[in-house]
């Protein structure tokens, strides 16, 4: 698992190299996340005495636990964040369905609008256009980033770049 986490993580990393187009993800991603737990939190799936337990929380659940397998300081630190933004996501769930998708399309379409200026930057189509799975690693790429800046996950960093080239448009020329 840990093998695929790198590879994929390197992939991204490739098509986000530019300091212009990380930055606008550093925005754009959350609000895409954030927007997706709204639409996702009124779905419930079981009750308990403590509330109910949604589709967002599921998927973010899953998605979190896959960072702490591969990544455990990355994952630890995706938790709180995401975590909160779940939290949030499950407030607006709450409310009527009119303000849960006017507030799913407005971070939704937003976010994406912020990242696809990032790639003008870049110069290059998005990741996830050659890889769909690539939506999943962005939270994670993101965390990484600023962990990187801090001198933070040399061994990490070491893997990401390490595979890296091989998704770069010059190896893909030759």
């Amino acid at each position: 698992m840990r093998n695929w986490f790198y590879e994929q993580m390197a992939m991204y990393s490739a098509y986000h190299r530019d300091y212009r187009n990380q930055l606008t993800h550093h925005l754009g991603v959350p609000m895409i996340v954030f927007s997706i737990m709204v639409l996702l939190s009124p779905i419930e799936l079981m009750q308990f005495e403590s509330g109910p337990l949604n589709l967002a929380t599921i998927l973010m659940a899953g998605l979190l636990l896959f960072y702490i397998l591969s990544a455990p300081l990355v994952g630890t630190i995706a938790t709180f964040i995401y975590g909160g933004l779940l939290y949030f996501a499950n407030i607006v769930g709450q409310t009527n369905m009119e303000i849960v998708l006017k507030i799913f399309g407005v971070f939704f379409v937003g976010g994406w609008a912020i990242q696809f200026t990032g790639h003008i930057y870049e110069g290059r189509k998005p990741a996830l256009f050659d890889n769909i799975l690539q939506i999943f690693m962005a939270p994670s790429f993101l965390i990484a980033e600023v962990l990187f800046l801090l001198k933070l996950e040399k061994g990490l960093k070491g893997e990401i770049e390490e595979r890296m080239p091989a998704y770069l448009p010059e190896a893909k020329e030759e």
